[in-house]
């Protein structure tokens, strides 16, 4: 080809590629024009707004005033899509199995594949209208409505193909989450990770029960945990009964605490956390009573290998007789920009529950809740009426939340319940391993009752604890729980934790705790010379490990010297929690393997501080750092102390990314009820916003701020007041 025809076809080809181009562009945004309309706000949407109040203080805390309980839901919808009408919408997609219409990447198509795997719509559909009361819907309803109002003001933040939204949304994304919650989608993780030799009847499924790995749409969750403290009035200095509500969530993401004040005129009274698209508090206090939460993981999750036919057919056997898979499509559509590209695979259901295939065989899950999880938004709506220890224990009894600790305080009361549904099973059956699933023997379908949980209420010492740990040490002294009288095939925890013995060394010392020494307690940065750090990482490095190096002959010195406690200045808490974050993370947290990984997370933690800081005594707010935006501060505290906080390393730091979170402190008394919060960075997801991290710098020093609790005391600190919509020009 002469030189003359090349520059031709050249020049054709630049043309095709341009003219593709164009006309590739031009379908993108022609697609987007193509998309539904936005409806215009209903008329019912414009009632709820003229009975709703939206007064946010100096901090940007909603403090929503409606005239009934669905007014104040709808005002709460619309508060928190200004705030974070984003994670709302990624999370509502979430539930659906439609991410992937937002998020085009392994992380959507996995969520989308899983919801559809678990049959997630099926069992909304029945529990929707199965277990949702009627008195309740017409307040999901109006929370959605609230979402869909936000939508037709704000166009420009909507992917439209995913509204209306309806209250079916709502509990979707309860059932979506609290599934995760429980430990699913780690446990088919484990399975697809395993070899065919390893997935044998009998075979022990310990990395399960071991640590979970969970996350929400690309959010690791696997670093929740939590605190939890009640003191009742005998051991209070002034006789108060005081709260600790600490949840220790993700920073970012669609698990992080949103602060709301949520007031009817019906009753609603409630302040207190919420994540994105929550209807009702989920963890705080109304004038009579309040409650904190913490995760607990008992054995919740069940895999069983299926015998199946030998002529290849999708038929398993159960108790004698060949049956059917049930055999379903799931259809994931993936918004790829220039078109949807939609994907098909048959997904698989037993007398178990869902059936995963894989090259060593069928397998089917079995999972806590999973007939339920949808009433856990009511059981919460419930839980935020109540006026007294019965009725709340009522609202507690109908068993929706499928998990999480739970303790409670009024002015006279202190109780704490091992809230999980704990499934009976059969004694017969080593229920750590994979199960055999030919026989109904091996099947469960009921739980224990809410009154036979383990609990703790109103102990002799006058005080309980929960950061996770078990539920048979939650005071000290005589209340507690017998494990004896717990079926061993509950699983149910025997750890005590650093922040659970650092608890019984704080409150079981003191007869008389004052307000000071309860907050005290509360942001304790020790770790005990109990603990997992000290007894099976520090002291063995200190007794055992030969230093190659003059500088691990310095850091070892440090560590010498460490009192354990993880504040700004401490120079061994540097080394400490770099050394327990190799350990913990490469472990998951198995102590078998920790003697050869405290040594290499040691070398680890000496060769990260010299090369960025020219030497091992570092004092730990130079190296531990809370970000966010442009906010860049010191930060105290660890892993497993009450001052929690857990880091991911960037760049020549560690930055917190979990732990401490948004943090309520309750006091109850004949006076009434008083509380102090602080949010970790700012109530606003919204980097143009003043309270995107306006809360940081007093997070970092444990500093708290009295709540507003009257319309009164919110007009005082008052920052804008409007009804929802007519804040727009």
């Amino acid at each position: 080809m002469t030189g003359w025809y090349r520059k031709r076809w050249i020049k054709r080809l630049l043309k095709i590629i341009v003219v593709t181009a164009v006309i590739a562009v031009a379908w993108y945004f022609l697609r987007i024009e193509l998309r539904p309309s936005i409806p215009g706000p209903s008329d019912r949407a414009l009632t709820h707004a003229k009975q709703v109040k939206i007064l946010r203080d100096d901090l940007g805390v909603p403090h929503i005033f409606g005239t009934t309980d669905a007014d104040t839901a709808f005002g709460l919808a619309y508060a928190n899509a200004e705030d974070d009408f984003p994670m709302i919408q990624g999370s509502l997609a979430a539930a659906r199995g439609k991410l992937a219409l937002l998020l085009p990447k392994k992380i959507g198509v996995i969520n989308d594949y899983m919801v559809q795997f678990l049959m997630l719509p099926q069992k909304l559909n029945d529990q929707y209208d199965r277990l949702i009361s009627k008195d309740y819907k017409p307040i999901l309803e109006a929370y959605a409505e609230g979402l869909n109002y936000y939508a037709a003001l704000h166009p420009d933040e909507v992917d439209s193909r995913l509204l209306p939204y309806t209250g079916k949304d709502i509990v979707a994304g309860f059932i979506h989450k609290l599934t995760l919650f429980v430990g699913v989608d780690s446990t088919l993780k484990d399975l697809m990770s395993r070899d065919s030799d390893s997935l044998q009847v009998g075979q022990a499924l310990q990395r399960i029960r071991a640590g979970r790995s969970n996350t929400l749409f690309g959010v690791p969750t696997e670093q929740i945990g939590s605190n939890a403290h009640a003191v009742g009035p005998g051991r209070s200095a002034d006789g108060k009964t005081r709260l600790n509500i600490n949840s220790h969530q993700p920073w970012e993401g669609p698990v992080t605490w949103y602060e709301a004040h949520l007031v009817s005129e019906e009753g609603w009274n409630m302040i207190g956390g919420i994540f994105p698209g929550a209807p009702i508090i989920l963890h705080g206090h109304n004038q009579f009573l309040g409650w904190a939460h913490t995760v607990n993981k008992p054995d919740a999750v069940d895999v069983y290998k299926l015998t199946m036919h030998p002529n290849g057919s999708l038929k398993y056997k159960f108790d004698g007789t060949w049956r059917a898979l049930t055999v379903r499509k799931a259809r994931i559509i993936i918004d790829v920009g220039l078109f949807n590209l939609p994907i098909t695979r048959d997904i698989y259901e037993s007398v178990h529950g869902p059936v995963l295939k894989l090259d060593a065989g069928y397998f089917a899950i079995r999972y806590a809740g999973k007939d339920r999880t949808g009433l856990s938004v009511e059981q919460w709506y419930r839980m935020n009426r109540s006026k007294n220890m019965n009725e709340f224990k009522e609202a507690m009894a109908l068993q929706g939340l499928p998990m999480m600790n739970t303790m409670y305080a009024d002015k006279e009361n202190i109780l704490y319940v091992y809230n999980h549904l704990l499934p009976i099973r059969n004694e017969k059956f080593d229920w750590l391993t994979i199960l055999p699933g030919d026989t109904s023997e091996a099947l469960w379908n009921n739980y224990l009752p809410f009154d036979q949980l383990p609990m703790v209420e109103n102990p002799p010492s006058g005080y309980i604890i929960n950061t996770n740990c078990t539920p048979f040490q939650a005071t000290l002294g005589e209340g507690n729980p017998d494990p004896e009288d717990y079926s061993k095939t509950f699983g149910i925890e025997t750890i005590m934790n650093n922040r659970a013995i650092r608890s019984h060394e704080l409150f079981g010392a003191d007869a008389s705790i004052t307000r000071e020494a309860f907050l005290a307690y509360k942001f304790d940065q020790t770790y005990s010379r109990k603990s997992e750090l000290f007894r099976k990482i520090i002291d063995p490095l200190l007794n055992d490990f030969q230093p190659d190096s003059r500088k691990e002959e310095d850091a070892l010195a440090v560590l010498r010297q460490w009192d354990g406690v993880a504040d700004v200045d401490s120079t061994g808490a540097s080394l400490a929690n770099l050394i327990y974050d190799h350990v913990w993370t490469t472990t998951q947290r198995n102590p078998i393997y920790y003697p050869e990984e405290s040594k290499t997370g040691f070398k680890n933690a000496v060769a990260f501080l010299s090369k960025h800081y020219g030497r091992v005594d570092v004092p730990l707010g130079q190296v531990q750092r809370l970000k966010r935006g442009k906010t860049d501060l010191p930060l105290g505290g660890g892993k497993d102390t009450l001052n929690a906080v857990h880091t991911k390393t960037q760049d020549n730091r560690l930055v917190g990314v979990a732990g401490d979170s948004y943090i309520l402190i309750v006091e109850f008394s004949d006076r009434g009820t008083a509380s102090w919060a602080r949010h970790q960075y700012g109530n606003v997801n919204r980097k143009d916003s003043v309270h995107y991290d306006d809360q940081a710098l007093a997070f970092t020093r444990h500093h708290l701020r009295k709540s507003l609790l009257t319309m009164e005391a919110v007009r005082k600190k008052l920052e804008s007041e409007y009804h929802p919509g007519s804040e727009r020009p």
